[in-house]
């Protein structure tokens, strides 16, 4: 009985010193998990924190809603364009009305004033629609099939050349007109046979301004190297953008 004792004791104190010699182990792991980890913290920079986005100032909202300004402007050229239409009209209906009774070149004034009226109502819808979707707002025409090509490469730089080459057009369309008035002719003898008198009438040349005609040529070849320098400058930054 005692040496059963005695074996007993034994083999709790083995199994008490394993289990401080376990204990002492695990220990040592567990600080050197700690250190390494803490190691790495001081290592690794502390991410950013994504701080909330500031409120846009309310100066900065009043600003980009300022673009609603020329909201009436555009209207007022929408009712401008109507304008032209009815001055079209007019200028149509005077011209066949008196048409048995005009020369040819009478004539052709009047067409030229109709094509004048056309490229200034022209130029009113291109500055309408181009502006406002350049200046105030996007259109939402995407799936419309008459959005006109243009408007998806229109930008300011590209609406300046297209004004511009509108200018020039009118500005020919004039010249044009002040050439012809200036060719006409003068009117042609009638003979007229009544109580044997001959009645002569023959119109006389209209008075010619060639200071008015040298102005018009003047600042028709001004609009005109201008619209060129604006489309060779846009065609230079188009350039350089590209490359960056």
């Amino acid at each position: 009985m005692a040496a059963s004792a005695a074996a007993l004791a034994g083999a709790r104190r083995e199994e008490r010193a394993l289990w401080t010699l376990s204990e002492g182990v695990n220990g040592r792991q567990n600080h050197a998990v700690m250190a390494h980890t803490e190691s790495s913290s001081l290592d690794t920079p502390p991410s950013p924190s994504k701080s909330p986005a500031a409120p846009q100032p309310l100066v900065e909202k009043l600003i980009f809603a300022s673009r609603w300004v020329q909201a009436p402007l555009y209207l007022g050229l929408i009712v401008a364009g109507v304008l032209y239409a009815f001055k079209f009209a007019q200028k149509l209906w005077e011209e066949v009305v008196k048409l048995p009774e005009v020369s040819e070149e009478q004539l052709m004034m009047g067409v030229l004033t109709l094509v004048d009226i056309t490229m200034v109502a022209n130029l009113l819808v291109m500055v309408i629609i181009g502006g406002w979707a350049t200046f105030v707002s996007r259109l939402d025409i995407d799936g419309h099939p008459d959005k006109p090509d243009w408007l998806d490469h229109i930008d300011a730089g590209t609406l300046k050349v297209k004004l511009a080459g509108s200018l020039v057009g009118v500005s020919g369309i004039h010249l044009l007109q002040t050439f012809i008035s200036v060719g006409g002719h003068g009117g042609h003898d009638h003979d007229g046979h009544g109580d044997g008198a001959v009645a002569v009438a023959q119109a006389a040349p209209a008075p010619v301004d060639n200071d008015a005609i040298m102005w018009q040529v003047i600042i028709h070849v001004v609009f005109l190297v201008s619209s060129i320098m604006l489309a060779w400058t846009e065609r230079v930054l188009a350039a350089r953008h590209a490359q960056h």
